[in-house]
């Protein structure tokens, strides 16, 4: 992508993750100035890759630090041995984002559930704001009832390849080159069946969601479809402060049907929390 580098880091255990970087030419004035703002950090969710915020790299780079990591066996990071689960992952994620002084996390589906485990764990560290996109924060439960099961998991048992291509054009709404979604479908299926299989933290109960959500005290944005619009709801009563934004029209990439959408309410986020020039 224009304007954009591959570098990679070795996490704690020894595997090489893939990131994509890129941000304003640094004139010789501000160049300082420049490497105190926070980084946009962009996490994608279950099997998908970096580039998968190619919208948002290249709308926010001109202005904006921007960086996006390719998770442990996606995109162009190692398939390694092991690490497929929400400790190793969420470990992951805090090492991505502690490469940078400061940082805005953005965080889809699984993804914000990694970024949160880390965050329960070790605290919010260098992430100065949050945006949990399109995935479950477990939030008025039992009051508010989690989304109905989809028996994804035994799907991908009994047919992968047709699971993971049906997935791949569900979380799309609006139309996608089938030579993009033939990749980002290949891209999902290079990972082992029981390593894509242990990622979902099916034994984790909603409640460590939940609280790992109000632990957060910095700036906090939910955007979400209508699946999770009633926890969104939920959540800005009970953590008041929390910014809801809610894409009715979108599928579950809603960041990538309605880009321009998604990309003003972040940097509307960013401005209002002195996160931006």
């Amino acid at each position: 992508m224009p304007g954009l580098s591959s570098n990679a880091f070795l996490t704690s255990d020894g595997v090489r993750l893939n990131v994509l970087e890129g941000g304003p030419a640094s004139r010789s004035g501000d160049r300082e100035d420049r490497r105190n703002d926070p980084v946009i950090a962009f996490v994608p969710g279950w099997g998908m890759p970096a580039r998968i915020w190619r919208s948002q790299l290249e709308a926010l780079s001109p202005r904006h630090r921007v960086a996006a990591l390719d998770p442990r066996g996606q995109g162009e990071s190692e398939l390694p041995a092991s690490g497929f689960n929400i400790e190793r992952r969420g470990e992951d994620v805090r090492e991505f984002v502690s490469r940078y002084p400061r940082v805005v996390l953005v965080a889809w589906s699984l993804g914000a559930l990694e970024a949160l485990h880390f965050i329960s764990r070790h605290g919010a560290g260098p992430v100065d704001a949050l945006v949990i996109v399109d995935s479950s924060v477990g939030e008025g439960y039992p009051q508010v009832p989690p989304p109905p099961g989809t028996g994804f998991t035994d799907e991908l048992r009994r047919d992968r390849n047709a699971t993971v291509e049906s997935f791949v054009r569900a979380i799309f709404r609006q139309p996608v080159p089938e030579a993009e979604l033939l990749a980002l479908r290949d891209g999902a299926l290079r990972m082992p069946l029981e390593a894509s299989l242990s990622l979902f933290p099916s034994a984790v109960p909603r409640a460590h969601w939940r609280r790992a959500v109000h632990a957060f005290r910095r700036p906090l944005l939910y955007v979400v479809t209508p699946q999770f619009a009633s926890q969104a709801v939920a959540l800005r009563k009970g953590r008041p402060g929390t910014r809801i934004e809610v894409f009715r029209e979108a599928g579950h990439a809603l960041f990538v049907d309605e880009a321009e959408r998604f990309n003003r309410i972040l940097s509307a986020f960013l401005a209002a929390n002195g996160l931006r020039r």
